[in-house]
């Protein structure tokens, strides 16, 4: 049974468009809430015997002349306490001073990260992804190479450019952007690490797909369409297959990994699934709209 994916391509451009313009109204509405990785800071977890509330704490902070600190409960015990950068004398005395206001108070994680060092961070991780994007298509063209018939060997890494960035990307940021403006979810390196894992996942089912139209291009009859739907299907069981194995482990990683690693699962479980879906139902179908433009 041959599914009618490229038939109803109409379908998922549209399904695929409104989530990218849902994703960039979330962008512009509710702007990235970027980690101490990419602005400089301090990050305190902090457990505590008897957790005070959430306005209590932001009170001994304030009371401490940290006013400017950000509080966020976590779990049932645990709190994050993000401040201006510090060094470990000042660091040491805060936790002192928090101690003898609430009482045992067991720091789990500290970590401190200069402004200067921030910035560099953020620069180089716009560079790596746009460096990513760049080296995908350009390796695609070049595989596709001799493949110039119907369709251009240029327009297969364009193709997959236009699927990796303006979806599997673009569709992560906005959900974080939510995520950050709700549960005050930051962007750190973890997540850009995630963004380059999903591009190298999706690319990597995109080019399966692909590879497989080539072959049925030399090797069976009918039209460009009728070749690309066929590629699809044959290759559809295999991209589920794959995601649904890759999605286990992830799913228990942010069930029980930690806090640490929680939104790290998640962006890849997002990632995941707009990359399987992309490849199947985005990519495969822009070959046969370019192949109808070009004709």
């Amino acid at each position: 049974m041959i599914y009618p994916i490229i038939k109803y391509r109409k379908i998922w451009f549209t399904l695929s468009s409104l989530l990218v313009l849902v994703s960039v109204a979330a962008l512009v509405i509710f702007p990235l809430r970027f980690g101490i990785d990419f602005t400089g800071g301090s990050l305190m977890e902090l457990r505590f015997n008897e957790r005070p509330l959430t306005q209590e704490m932001r009170n001994t902070m304030t009371e401490l002349n940290y006013a400017e600190a950000v509080v966020q409960p976590l779990g049932d015990l645990g709190m994050l306490v993000r401040l201006p950068t510090m060094g470990e004398e000042e660091h040491q005395s805060l936790l002192t001073s928090l101690r003898e206001k609430h009482g045992e108070v067991i720091e789990l994680r500290f970590e401190s990260i200069g402004p200067t060092v921030g910035s560099e961070m953020r620069s180089k991780a716009v560079w790596s992804l746009s460096l990513v994007l760049i080296a995908i298509a350009l390796y695609v063209a070049y595989a596709f190479r001799k493949v110039s018939r119907p369709v251009a060997s240029w327009k297969y890494g364009i193709t997959t450019l236009i699927a990796a960035l303006c979806h599997d990307v673009l569709i992560p940021l906005g959900v974080f952007a939510v995520l950050g403006h709700v549960l005050l979810v930051e962007i750190n390196s973890a997540f850009i690490a995630a963004m380059l894992t999903v591009l190298g996942f999706s690319v990597h089912d995109t080019i399966v797909v692909f590879d497989r139209v080539r072959e049925n291009l030399m090797k069976t009859g009918g039209t460009f369409e009728e070749i690309v739907e066929r590629s699809v299907n044959e290759t559809l069981a295999r991209s589920i297959n794959t995601s649904l194995t890759t999605m286990l482990p992830l799913i228990a990683i942010y069930l029980w990994g930690g806090e640490t690693l929680r939104w790290f699962a998640l962006a890849l479980m997002i990632g995941l699934i707009a990359g399987t879906y992309s490849s199947i139902f985005l990519a495969s179908p822009l070959l046969v709209v370019f192949q109808k433009k070009s004709k």
